[in-house]
């Protein structure tokens, strides 16, 4: 069981962009699928943004033009960048990862989250 560890939330200003990781304790580029997902106070757990074992990537469409999902050099690593914050964005960010092949699957394996902040 892969174990998932997110880092890189804190508090920002509205218009200002973050880059969270997401490290797994093994290699999971082609072998694993990972998706950031988000959760707001109040609201269910949703999903950000999609990288599969082929490297294709899927986006939530209301977020897809602010959100970007890469795998790092390392085969370890999976970043989400977020452009232009806004206040909705704040929540905790989640990774999650699953061997299927498909960004609609629900991760069975989850990290501990990290908190975006988004306050002026």
């Amino acid at each position: 069981q892969v174990l998932l560890v997110e880092s890189g939330g804190g508090w920002v200003q509205p218009g200002e962009s973050l880059t969270l990781s997401c490290e797994a304790s093994e290699s999971i580029s082609g072998r694993y699928t990972v998706a950031w997902y988000r959760q707001a106070p109040g609201n269910e757990r949703a999903r950000v943004a999609c990288i599969n074992t082929l490297g294709i990537i899927d986006y939530d469409n209301s977020l897809k033009d602010r959100f970007t999902i890469t795998r790092g050099m390392s085969r370890n690593t999976t970043y989400l960048h977020i452009d232009s914050l806004k206040p909705e964005d704040t929540a905790v960010y989640y990774c999650g990862a699953h061997r299927s092949g498909s960004c609609y699957t629900v991760p069975t394996n989850w990290g501990q989250g990290t908190q975006v902040t988004v306050s002026s």
